[in-house]
């Protein structure tokens, strides 16, 4: 009996060991656990796409998804900590630890899902399209710019390239590295027309009215969420929650109303 007891004794302790070893493990795996023992919250970017990250004239980062990280962070008791990346990078980032969590306007798909997991969206956008004034009228939606005697511009690597490629391929396609770049095509006269993301393109195209038409029926459905590292659940538990607190409380439409309800702070960043 004693050594049955002895057995069962160890076999107790082993197992303690074990589960120990496993909270350990969850524990530092959990971006979450990290950043509270960092004490600051890494959030890459690409600054420049409006109104969701921008520079203002003093060289700060502004926009929603700004306020909306600096309001994460405080929540978690650390400070924010902005990583302004290229978007071409900007997954590859995540996923070497240069940060924390992608809060950029990134539109969820399958594709990048394969590599990232996504938050619940927090909001829904589509792509729109920008035309030269000569077209207005003639060009009503992407289908009319199905076409190869047009030119059309988009951002690459976004799903407007991939929404140009996949519903206006006959069209003669170019690829530019900013959305500014591409939008500047249309507005110089080198391209008919820029398919972009629709609070872009409504911004854009109302600093530049007499430049600029906006055909602003979304023709795609593109839910925007924060991404992630794989394998976290702790994490993305804590998201979901913090998104929900925010649209319940009124912080969210705070924040939609100061950067999608008005223009305010256009001259800011101008």
């Amino acid at each position: 009996m004693k050594k049955l007891l002895m057995t069962l004794g160890l076999a107790v302790g082993l197992c303690s060991q074990a589960a120990m070893a496993n909270d350990n493990a969850l524990w530092e795996k959990s971006t979450l656990n990290k950043v509270i023992s960092a004490g600051e919250l890494r959030v890459c970017f690409e600054a420049g796409y409006m109104p969701f990250e921008m520079k203002n004239k003093k060289g700060e980062y502004v926009g929603f998804d700004i306020d909306m990280a600096k309001t994460m962070a405080k929540s978690m008791g650390v400070k924010f900590t902005p990583v302004n990346t290229a978007w071409d990078g900007i997954i590859p980032a995540l996923l070497t630890d240069k940060c924390d969590i992608l809060m950029s306007g990134m539109t969820v798909t399958a594709e990048r899902n394969l590599k990232v997991n996504f938050a619940d969206p927090y909001i829904v956008v589509g792509q729109s399209i920008l035309l030269k004034p000569e077209l207005a009228g003639q060009i009503k939606s992407y289908k009319d710019l199905n076409d190869p005697k047009y030119t059309v511009v988009t951002k690459l690597g976004t799903t407007g390239d991939i929404a140009t490629k996949k519903l206006i391929g006959q069209a003669n396609i170019r690829l530019f590295e900013t959305e500014s770049e591409g939008a500047l095509e249309v507005i110089n006269g080198k391209a008919d027309a820029f398919v972009y993301d629709l609070p872009f393109n409504a911004i854009y195209s109302a600093q530049n009215k007499d430049k600029l038409v906006h055909v602003a029926e979304p023709f795609t459905y593109e839910p925007l969420g924060w991404a992630i590292r794989k394998g976290d659940p702790d994490f993305l538990n804590f998201l979901n929650n913090f998104l929900r607190q925010v649209k319940g409380d009124g912080t969210y439409d705070r924040f939609y109303q100061k950067w999608f309800e008005s223009d305010e702070w256009l001259s800011s960043v101008q």
